[in-house]
C-alpha cells in the first residue's frame, strides 16, 4: 500500500510534524553503527559495530524514547542540527531530502512496507556485530556501498 500523502515532496524538513519527521526513518540502523574519525585528516569511517541498544535483527532501538539516558552520545536528529550530522549514511532519508534528492524505491514510505529496507539489503540487519569495550573499533571498519 503506497502512502497517498507524499508530504516529503511538498514540505521542507523544518515544516514537518513530529510524526512525519519520524516516519522518514527507514529503520536501516546504519546511523547506529559506531564510526571512527581519523585525527590526521578528519576522515570518517563506518564500522559494523552496532550501538548496544540496537536490535541487530530488526535494526530498531530497544529504548528509542530513552536512548540518550542509556547512551548519552546518541544524537537526536532534527531539522536544525541536520547539517552537523555528517555521519549519517548516504541512504538516510533526512540526508537525501536535505540534499534535494528523492527517496529510494525501497524506502517504506514509497514501498508501503517497513520490511522493504531489509529486503533490499539496505539495512544493517545481519551485517553488524556487538563489540566488547576493549576491542579496537578500527578493526571493524567496513566499506559498504550504502554508507
Amino acid at each position: 500500500m503506497k502512502t497517498p500523502n507524499r508530504f516529503w515532496e511538498t514540505k521542507k524538513l523544518s515544516e514537518m510534524t513530529p510524526d512525519e519527521w519520524e516516519s522518514l526513518c527507514d529503520g536501516c540502523g546504519k546511523c547506529c553503527l559506531k564510526t571512527v574519525v581519523f585525527e590526521d585528516d578528519g576522515t570518517l569511517a563506518f564500522t559494523n559495530i552496532a550501538c548496544r541498544l540496537l536490535d541487530r535483527s530488526t535494526c530498531r532501538c530497544r529504548h528509542y524514547d530513552k536512548r540518550t539516558r542509556y547512551v548519552p552520545e546518541c544524537k537526536q536528529i532534527t531539522a536544525q542540527n541536520l547539517k552537523y550530522c555528517y555521519w549519517l549514511p548516504k541512504t538516510c532519508a533526512y540526508r537525501l531530502l536535505d540534499e534535494g534528492k528523492p527517496l529510494p524505491a525501497w524506502h517504506p514510505l514509497i514501498s508501503g512496507s517497513p520490511l522493504s529496507v531489509h529486503q533490499a539489503g539496505m539495512s544493517a540487519a545481519g551485517r553488524c556485530v556487538s563489540a566488547k569495550p576493549e576491542e579496537e573499533f578500527q578493526n571493524y571498519i567496513v566499506d559498504w556501498d550504502d554508507l
